[in-house]
Formats: structure tokens, sequence, C-alpha cells
């Protein structure tokens, strides 16, 4: 049985959390394999709107086993605010499953993140400022703090007393602020272990074991390709791989056993935060598209920032992901617009280029390049199939079908969990 990718295929906020709860009738496990609670999926199933941060959104799948990964980042505190919340609504969460590789994201993490973001000042990365980057540095110097550090006090209170010798010497004479006791960060950490305790397995086994079993596993992406820190629009970008590749980092399971790659593309483009945007629009059409649209983010209630859809990144997804399809969302949301601008080049310099460019300077500067095409006004919202589409929409799709690299094989055309056209079964 396969193992599939669900990834954001522009700068996140895409629609992952409406795909991976369409699939999770079909799939035994989904994972969430990096980023932590800055990233957010809003789910609607019948009249029931569910805001998720930092859970898989198969956790709304009562047969569906979710899974953290070791690739994510965890906020104890957040984690347990949004399985109460989850909870009182009747949702069983019992199921969750979280690896014991997973870091934890510490209360020094939070204001380091949020006293360097103001330092900043005009040069601000746009964090959300919860301690996600500062986490993921800890991580990698090596001075992290991991869910199963919980269970043995001694190394716990080591590896927080080695990371504060840095910290505290940073927010002291750099940031002019008070120092943190590792003695009160380390009893706050040990709150939380009996209440973890049940979640916490060894999931990079679990998931092999599943696969090997002819299980269907489903791995989620959180923020969106160009928000990679590999391959995104760097320094504007997330401290993790939301791409495809990071996939199998963020959950121990080889690249030979996945086996499609699906990428969600909006019918237009957003971006929350900070970095260049070429086809952003601070004109009337603009503002329609944040209206009609919603387009507010659910980690950071932030108006996101708007724009036409832009081509030129959905085939750089495509190509850096290896995407086997598109799950195409939030088509109903063009439905009034006579003539829909898309861009399909960028002008660089007086050029012409047809694909991203590699350099930031480059794409700080670049142009769209546009092609004009015919709208429709009729409502999409019931549609069934492809058929059922306004000529011009069906048209719309193709083209964008054609400019992107990689089949569409389903189409949002409402926000609810059965406005959704199905062309091609991803399982």
């Amino acid at each position: 049985m396969p193992a599939l990718v669900l990834l954001g295929a522009q700068w996140g906020d895409e629609g992952k959390g409406k795909a991976t709860d369409l699939l999770g009738g079909s799939v035994d496990y989904v994972v969430r394999y990096q980023g932590g609670n800055n990233a957010g999926h809003t789910v609607v199933v019948g009249d029931q709107k569910y805001a998720l941060h930092l859970l898989p959104s198969g956790i709304l799948s009562p047969d569906c086993t979710p899974v953290i990964g070791n690739g994510v980042v965890v906020d104890p505190s957040v984690l347990f605010s949004e399985l109460n919340g989850l909870n009182e609504r009747g949702v069983d969460t019992s199921k969750l499953l979280i690896s014991g590789n997973a870091h934890i994201i510490t209360p020094y993490n939070v204001t380091v993140d949020k006293v360097t973001e103001r330092f900043l000042g005009k040069r601000k990365i746009g964090t959300t400022g919860r301690g996600i980057g500062p986490t993921y540095a800890d991580k990698i110097n090596r001075v992290g703090i991991r869910i199963q550090d919980l269970y043995d006090e001694s190394i716990l209170t080591q590896k927080v007393e080695a990371a504060l010798d840095g910290k505290n010497q940073l927010l002291t004479k750099v940031f002019n602020r008070r120092a943190i006791e590792a003695g009160q960060v380390v009893e706050e950490l040990l709150s939380y272990a009996d209440r973890l305790k049940p979640y916490v397995a060894d999931t990079v086994l679990v998931l092999n074991q599943a696969l090997e079993d002819d299980k269907v596993v489903l791995f989620e992406g959180g923020q969106g390709t160009l928000l990679d820190i590999d391959h995104g629009t760097y320094p504007f970008v997330t401290s993790s791989n939301p791409t495809a590749g990071g996939a199998c980092t963020g959950s121990g399971v080889g690249p030979t056993k996945i086996s499609r790659v699906i990428g969600i593309l909006k019918a237009y483009t957003t971006r929350v935060g900070s970095g260049p945007f070429p086809t952003e629009l601070f004109d009337e059409d603009g503002e329609a598209l944040r209206r009609i649209g919603g387009e507010r983010g659910v980690t950071t209630g932030r108006d996101r920032r708007c724009g036409w859809f832009d081509a030129v990144i959905a085939r750089y997804a495509t190509r850096v992901n290896g995407l086997t399809d598109f799950f195409l969302t939030k088509l109903d949301v063009l439905t009034g617009w006579e003539q829909i601008p898309v861009c399909v080049a960028y002008e660089i310099d007086g050029k012409r280029v047809e694909e991203l460019p590699y350099s930031q300077t480059d794409f700080h500067h670049a142009k769209p390049i546009y092609e004009t095409l015919p709208g429709w006004s009729e409502d999409i919202t019931k549609a069934k199939s492809f058929a059922d589409l306004p000529k011009n929409a069906q048209n719309y799709v193709k083209a964008l079908e054609e400019m992107s690299g990689a089949p569409i094989s389903a189409i949002g055309v409402g926000p609810g969990r059965d406005e959704t056209i199905e062309i091609n079964s991803f399982l």
C-alpha cells in the first residue's frame, strides 16, 4: 500500500488540512513531519470548523492514527490545549502517537524568539514568535531538549543548564533582559511528563512496520515549499523542511517507500510574513481575494498578503518536490471576476525569466508577466464533477495544470468536506 506525502506548493495556507482530512478516511496513519504550532490547518466537517495548529489533521478521522514525528518541535502547553479543545467537542484523541525524539519548545526558546524579532526591527523575518526557530537552532547546536529527556530528570537538568549558559548571556548583556532560572524551566517541563507519556512511542518503528503490513501512511507537511529552510525564499522562511525530502528525515521512513507526492495549490497566491511576493496585489482585487477567501492566518491571526496565481512558483514546487499530483483549492473564490490574470513568467532586468531565479536579489526584483484568462460568474460550490464546472472554470484549471507541470487530480470548490471534485484518485 502507498506512502503519500501531502505538502504546500506555495507559501503555505493552501488548504492542506482539508486535503488531509479528505484522505483521512482512507488512510491508516497521518504524520506531521516538521514544523510546530507555527502552522495552522482549518478543517470544516459539516457545520463544524476545526482549527488545528500542531496536531495532524487525521486526528479528526476516527479510524486513523495521528502521529507527530521526530522532525516536529512540540510546545507541550499548546499540545494539551489543543487536545483539551478537541476532547470537549467529542473528538477521540487517544490514538495520538508522539516521537520521543521530537524536540520540545522550552519557555526560553519562546523568549529568545520574541526578543530577537523585536531587536531586528525593520529587518525582522516575520516569525510567529512561538519559539520554533530557536528550538530548531538548539537542535542543530546539539543543546536541544527532546521529549524522551523528560523521563530522566538528571539528564534534563544538565541539558537545560547547558542551553541557558549562553542564552542568559544573550538575554542579560545584549537584550537587557532578566536571566532565566534553570530550575524553574526544569520544573515546568517535568510537569508535562506524566500526561505526555501515554502518547510517546518509537514512531520510526511504528510507521515502518505499518508500511510493511500494507497500511496506508500519509505524511502531512506544515507551511509550504517557498518557506523551506533550504529551498524557500531565504531568509524569509521557516526553520525546517516542508518539502518532500523533509518527510523522510522528519519521520524515519526512507524515500523508496514514498509512492506519491501531492502538492496543495491555491487557485491564487497568498503569503503571511515578510519577504518577496511578485504577484502581490495592493488594490481592490487583492482586498477582494482576502475578503472572499477569508485570508487570515489560522495560527497567527494575521491578514494574508494576496495575489494572482504564480505558475513560476508552481513549476518550481513540482521540480523540488517531485510532485505527482496537485490538489487545487479555493477555485470558488475566483467566481465573479470577468478576467483572471495568471503570472506565467517574470521580467528581471528587462529579460523574460520562466523559472524561479536562484538569486534572492533577482527574485526580489522580479516583475510578473501576466496572461489573462476569461472568468466565470456561475456558482460552482455545488459542482460534483469536472463537467459540472462552467467552461471558463474548466479552461482555467486546464491552463494551470499545463503551466504547473503536474496533473490536477482534485479541486476544492468550497470550504466543506464534501465540496471537492475528485478527478483522479490519490490512492
